[in-house]
């Protein structure tokens, strides 16, 4: 939408002093008042809105509390308000028009019926049109997510580390062979945790260490620098084509979709192709999640070669204008050959019709699945050429030390994690909140660069 990047100016107090939004001055970045028709003077209800909105502090949080209160249910209030807040903020009258209808529409489908239902996924939505997921205020929100979801991970983890520290005195011999068995029962894996140990004897001869409890910030510090992404060129010729694999049941049809959403909510027009055309109930399953994400659809008969899905996707992708094609792939392992052989083809004659596709590989695995998650990694990198990875269930397992392993073995970037099943919860993933929320610390400063931040 065309407003959002002034919205956002506005919601950071990016202004200069002095400039204007659309005629009207931006005073200390608090919204502004929206027009009444016909020049008639506001209701009181309406100038009570305006004077509370200008008085909250000016985070996205602190304005819907504003114009939430009061409101219980999705309807006519509900609307109402959300358009308010929108044209307060300059957008044009046909925009924010267009942003409660959809969202009115995403309400009915879900089938929601109180605020406390939606309102997480209505901030998302908000920060997400206006690229304000680097804003304090949800990358707060996002930590609490990440630290939530390693609840379990981390119980065991810590505990076993603060026992660590405080039974011995000094860093000898046994102190890191107590750490490395920590770190395989952990699922970080024999190798990862021999790797990291030394690492960590390494950080601590060089920095004179002598105490185990000055081990603790030096080993943040290395699980932090395990997710450190590469820069790369970003920019492709569109449609983007990203081809999602994975096995079976890791939640990759379910995380097509919710990247779609995000894609969808940052403006770019979305079109999802199935792929993996051995299941009937996969292609009927994307479906229902193309038309949740508001993306186009593109699929064949069950039984078609899928390579030529892909390569008609690419064609109608091109055809409608699209700016990111999702191409789902079949998650079968009967044969690695089999399975290398499909994936190449599909490579192929998606660089034949649109040179430089796939621009993005990505690997979807389930962090519930530990060290599997290893050999699957493999797996796919040698039949696929995986560029970036997506954690999903991270929530409620007790084995979220296996994206140390994946990372430190295979030296891909996580680019999402999966925190639950709502759209709202596949959230970028930073390597410095997942350290700070694994060892129980307070938010890390120094955020990870994920892809999509790239």
């Amino acid at each position: 939408m065309g407003f959002f990047s002034t919205i956002k100016r506005i919601f950071s107090g990016g202004m200069a002093a002095g400039e204007t939004t659309c005629g009207a001055q931006n005073e200390k970045s608090a919204p502004r008042r929206p027009e009444t028709e016909a020049g008639n003077a506001p209701s009181n209800a309406d100038a009570e809105l305006t004077l509370r909105l200008r008085g909250a502090e000016p985070r996205l949080s602190a304005w819907l509390a504003v114009i939430l209160e009061g409101v219980e249910t999705p309807g006519e209030l509900l609307n109402t308000r959300l358009f308010f807040l929108l044209r307060a903020l300059d957008a044009p009258e046909k925009e924010a028009q267009t942003f409660v209808r959809e969202f009115g529409q995403w309400l009915e489908r879900m089938e929601y019926r109180r605020v406390e239902e939606f309102r997480s996924e209505l901030q998302y939505r908000l920060a997400l049109a206006l690229d304000m997921e680097d804003e304090e205020d949800e990358r707060n929100r996002l930590f609490l997510k990440i630290s939530q979801g390693l609840a379990r991970t981390r119980e065991h983890l810590t505990r076993r580390l603060d026992a660590l520290f405080t039974d011995h005195g000094e860093l000898d011999e046994a102190f890191w062979e107590n750490m490395e068995e920590l770190f395989i029962t952990a699922d970080m894996g024999y190798e990862t945790a021999l790797a990291l140990v030394e690492r960590l004897k390494t950080a601590a001869r060089r920095e004179g260490a002598t105490q185990p409890a000055d081990v603790r910030d030096m080993l943040r510090r290395e699980v932090e620098g395990v997710f450190a992404a590469p820069r790369r060129i970003s920019a492709v010729n569109p449609p983007e084509v990203v081809l999602m694999v994975g096995v079976n049941g890791v939640g990759k049809t379910t995380t097509i979709g919710k990247l779609a959403h995000r894609a969808s909510l940052r403006g770019g027009k979305v079109m999802i192709a199935a792929a993996d055309t051995f299941r009937a109930a996969a292609i009927e399953q994307l479906g229902i999640w193309a038309e949740r994400a508001g993306a186009l659809f593109h699929a064949g008969p069950a039984g078609t070669e899928p390579a030529a899905v892909a390569y008609a996707a690419v064609e109608a992708a091109m055809r409608e204008g699209v700016d990111v094609l999702f191409v789902d792939t079949a998650g079968r392992l009967q044969t690695k050959i089999n399975l290398m052989e499909e994936l190449t083809k599909i490579r192929q004659v998606l660089g034949k019709k649109h040179p430089g596709a796939p621009h993005r590989t990505i690997l979807v695995i389930d962090a519930t699945t530990g060290q599997n998650a290893l050999s699957q990694t493999k797996l796919f990198k040698e039949a696929a050429g995986v560029d970036e990875l997506i954690l999903t269930k991270l929530d409620g397992t007790a084995k979220g030390g296996i994206a140390i392993a994946v990372g430190m073995e295979h030296s891909l970037p996580i680019s999402f994690v999966g925190l639950g099943e709502k759209l709202e919860d596949l959230r970028p993933f930073s390597g410095a909140d997942y350290a700070a929320a694994l060892l129980g610390e307070a938010r890390g400063r120094n955020e990870t660069k994920t892809p999509e931040g790239r």
